[in-house]
């Protein structure tokens, strides 16, 4: 990711205010010798898991905060002892904190057994942090009547001269789950859950947020984000509260929040994109509250700071549903875009606020589907809308219950820890052997009630492995260990080779669940797809949670700044670009065949910049593709992001039954130096783009990476999308022209209910285009940052 001044100017104005589907609700209760103990596996599990590289073995990746000190009495002040949980390390080896930028190499769980902590102190989450409580009785974060912090937790704490301990937009690698945060006890003035200021790997899940209600003075907020880059939240409840959740960041997807009596439940200080599914808001003044802006330098409208905001199946109860700022003068064109869908205001009677606090929407009814903003249909000229709109057709596969089917990420609390089988029985993890035959008898070996459990290091692949057929397999990593894919077999750019390949062949039966991984290679493997989905499952049987791709720019990839460094002053060619710095051929493929696998929070980045050695600078790391999705059935994508690959990082080919809740992309940095043709030759067996033939006339900026590629698809559903280009080898004079690069997204040859709502695109000329042909203009649809559309649609051709 990259920084913004028009970011910071947001965070400013922000700092002026300053599992399953029913995720577990558990009631906290006191610290006592009893309730400290656990079933749940998570704290019972031997820890054999260690760095492998950069870091001692002493070094503990493991912290009970009651190990250090911590009582959760509900009567000692543990803000100190946690935090020594949180940042203890080996003299000389610290944990990345204040005046780090980055580190992969001393990663923490830090675990919280039930009971109440008081806190008189933020707790500062230090980078590459996993901060967990347990699941069965939730342990409560409460803060005590003098704190006078930014927040009980802070994920990017400021110094007392306004300065971050971390880059927001590269605050990465992030967690917390199982806690109740409780302000109550604090003046209702003052007092927030979360400082959340982040960007994306970041999770929040399962919290419960109490704080007080009611009252003029009420300035509490549970959440509270200023700035950032991500992202991804899931099964939250805001109790009280002048603000549910304060938010601003480019773009994120909140999955099951529900908020009971905030005055505001949704505050929308900034985005460029935001999507929010299964809200069920009670009791507020105010739903959703995107209104925020100035008045125009013209006099004229309001200069809206929020981008767009889609709102899916979901449920406000509440005086005025949404309160927007957007009207036939205001100002960008596009800001403040709105998609609702499926969202039911029978007890709102004001469904949507305008500009001048006039009703723009009745409510007292169920909106199928409204919007505001500007549409396309087809080829026809884009229109500025503010009304209702043809609701999409969706596939029943994609639903259940009438809803787009969601499933949040698996705890596993009430399997016993002897079912969990460690993968350390058998492997090194050392981050220098091979692991290859050893994984793979590991999984041939697991029975169906055992889960396999991934001990924090890092693993070399050399040949393929085989999620087996015909099973059910589950995989849980302990902090993000990594399975590095190396060697000979994966050399040949020419012929793509599964790494990891999930099923034996297309449309096998069986179902795989996997959290908490990392999926990368150790040094160049240019003819590798590292993972390639097979299986048809059944729905809700087989899903990536909190798995993240991460090809080069860390300690034990061999694609460091060493070998790579950025080199924009040479003018790289076919013949003379680095092999030493390719780094995989195709990072996910959903094979034709494969149908329902469901994917959330997951990161699909090559990198663009170091994360483990000084000073952190851009590198040049040539990735051939990023997510290749060729399935007709089911597959539902909420809150993935793909960046940097060098020919495309969503292509949808001959796809069917696809969901995407706010995908995001960047360009490669590096391009047009190479272009997209070098270094990867194209493929036809698998649909590359031809930029030798679309491009022709070598108009400026034309090769380079597609955001968004769709052939031949049906029933395709986007519900947001950013998708960024930001520089031109390396520089940046091409953003304010938001010319960066031609195209961004493409529609090709025949395409049949596919629907694109919330579109963002940045500094590219056309947003869109149908088989060749520009349809949308950035020129023709600004908004705050980005370029948006609310909708464009594209029927049989």
């Amino acid at each position: 990711m990259v920084a913004f001044a028009s970011c910071a100017l947001y965070a400013l104005n922000a700092l002026m205010f300053l599992s399953a589907n029913n995720p577990v609700v558990a009631t906290p209760v006191p610290q006592t010798a009893e309730t400290a103990k656990s079933a749940w596996w998570l704290a019972n599990i031997a820890r054999n898991g260690a760095p492998a590289f950069g870091t001692d073995q002493g070094y503990k990746v493991f912290r009970n905060v009651m190990d250090y000190g911590a009582k959760g009495d509900g009567i000692t002040d543990d803000a100190a002892a946690i935090n020594r949980a949180i940042s203890e390390a080996i003299p000389g080896q610290e944990r990345c904190g204040l005046g780090c930028d980055s580190r992969t190499t001393q990663p923490a769980i830090i675990y919280f057994p039930s009971g109440t902590y008081l806190v008189s102190k933020s707790l500062k989450q230090h980078y590459y942090t996993q901060m967990i409580g347990e699941i069965t009785s939730l342990p409560v974060l409460k803060a005590t009547p003098d704190f006078n912090d930014m927040a009980i937790i802070d994920a990017d704490p400021y110094e007392p001269d306004g300065a971050n301990w971390f880059t927001n937009q590269n605050n990465f690698f992030r967690q917390v789950r199982n806690f109740v945060i409780d302000t109550t006890a604090q003046p209702p003035n003052i007092g927030a859950g979360i400082h959340w200021q982040v960007a994306q790997a970041t999770s929040l899940q399962n919290i419960r947020f109490e704080m007080v209600k009611g009252g003029d003075n009420n300035a509490q907020k549970g959440i509270f984000m200023d700035n950032g880059s991500g992202g991804f939240m899931t099964d939250l409840t805001f109790n009280g509260g002048a603000y549910g959740a304060f938010l601003g960041s480019q773009q994120f997807t909140v999955r099951n929040a529900t908020f009971n009596d905030c005055k505001t439940a949704i505050f929308m200080n900034w985005n460029w994109l935001w999507s929010f599914h299964g809200l069920t808001i009670n009791g507020a003044d105010i739903g959703i509250d995107m209104a925020n802006g100035s008045p125009s330098l013209t006099g004229s409208g309001v200069n809206q700071t929020v981008g767009s905001v889609l709102v899916l199946d979901s449920t406000i109860n509440a005086k005025i549903g949404v309160n927007s700022s957007f009207s036939e003068d205001s100002a960008p064109t596009t800001g403040g875009t709105l998609i609702l869908n499926n969202v039911d205001m029978t007890n709102t009677p004001i469904a949507v606020q305008g500009a001048s606090q006039e009703q723009v929407l009745a409510g007292s009814a169920k909106i199928d589907s409204w919007a505001q903003g500007q549409q396309y249909v087809d080829m026809s000229p884009g229109n500025r809308i503010q009304d209702t709109t043809p609701a999409p057709s969706k596939p029943a596969e994609l639903l259940k219950d009438g809803k787009i089917f969601t499933r949040s990420k698996p705890q596993y609390e009430t399997v016993p820890v002897d079912k969990f089988v460690s993968i350390k029985t058998v492997a090194k993890g050392d981050g220098k052997s091979d692991d290859t035959q050893a994984i793979q008898k590991a999984l041939n070996d697991l029975a169906d009630d055992q889960i396999l459990y991934v001990d924090h290091g890092a693993y070399l692949i050399s040949d393929t492995i085989t999620i087996p057929s015909n099973k059910a397999t589950r995989i849980v990593g302990e902090l993000w260990p990594m399975l590095l894919v190396t060697g000979e077999k994966f050399a040949d750019a020419s012929k793509l080779v599964p790494a990891i390949k999930v099923g034996a062949n297309a449309g096998d039966s069986g179902s795989l669940e996997m959290s908490d991984m990392i999926i990368g290679t150790q040094g160049p493997a240019p003819g590798a797809t590292l993972m390639q989905w097979n299986l048809a499952s059944e729905q809700g049987a087989s899903g990536l949670w909190d798995v993240h791709w991460r090809v080069g720019g860390y300690a034990g990839s061999n694609l460091q700044l060493d070998k790579c460094l950025k080199s924009n002053t040479t003018a790289w060619t076919a013949d003379s670009v680095r092999p030493d710095c390719q780094g995989a051929g195709l990072l996910f493929h959903g094979a034709k065949g494969a149908a329902n696998y469901y994917l959330e929070n997951t990161w699909f980045w090559v990198s663009d910049h170091e994360l483990d050695s000084a000073p952190f600078s851009q590198i040049d790391i040539f990735n051939g593709r990023g997510v290749l999705i060729e399935s007709e059935g089911a597959s539902w994508w909420w809150g993935t992001a793909s960046e940097h690959n060098v020919l495309y990082n969503y292509q949808l080919s001959a796809a069917k039954n696809v969901f995407m809740s706010a995908i995001q992309t960047e360009t490669p940095y590096f391009q047009g130096n190479p272009d997209a043709t070098v270094p990867f030759a194209v493929q036809s067996a698998i649909n590359d783009p031809d930029f030798a033939t679309s491009c022709k006339d070598d108009t400026p900026g034309c090769k380079k990476a597609w955001g968004l590629r769709v052939r031949d698809s049906s029933d395709v559903l986007l519900f947001g999308g950013g998708l960024y280009s930001f520089f031109e080898n390396y520089g940046q004079t091409c953003v304010p022209g938001n010319d960066c690069q031609l195209n961004m997204v493409s529609l090709e040859g025949t395409q049949s209910n596919v629907h694109l709502f919330g579109l963002s695109t940045k500094a590219s000329v056309n947003m869109v285009t149908v088989d060749g042909v520009g349809a949308a203009l950035d020129k023709d649809n600004r908004s705050n940052f980005c370029a948006t559309l609310a909708r464009f649609s594209a029927s049989t051709k």
